[in-house]
């Protein structure tokens, strides 16, 4: 436990910023995986259509420091790719 004060108000600080990173992680891991249910599923079309919020959400993630920006472009070439190998 903390004892001095600006211990305290940074555990308090802590714990905020996870809440916050923690809305992002699963942000962006719950979009991508919706974008790999549809394109496994085939539904190319519903995927193209979400390919927007995936690119967003990664985006966000990205500009928080919530994820490395090589793993959020990563990421959405290997969406895009997975739509071009579908067609």
């Amino acid at each position: 436990m903390p004892i001095t004060r600006s211990a305290k108000k940074a555990l308090r600080q802590s714990k905020s910023r996870r809440v916050g990173n923690l809305k992002r992680i699963n942000g962006y891991k719950n979009a991508v995986k919706a974008f790999n249910k549809l394109v496994a599923a085939g539904q190319i079309k519903e995927a193209a259509a979400t390919l927007d919020k995936v690119y967003q959400s990664l985006d966000k993630a990205a500009k928080a420091g919530v994820i490395k920006a090589n793993k959020a472009a990563r990421l959405k070439s290997h969406a895009i790719l997975s739509v071009a190998k579908k067609k």
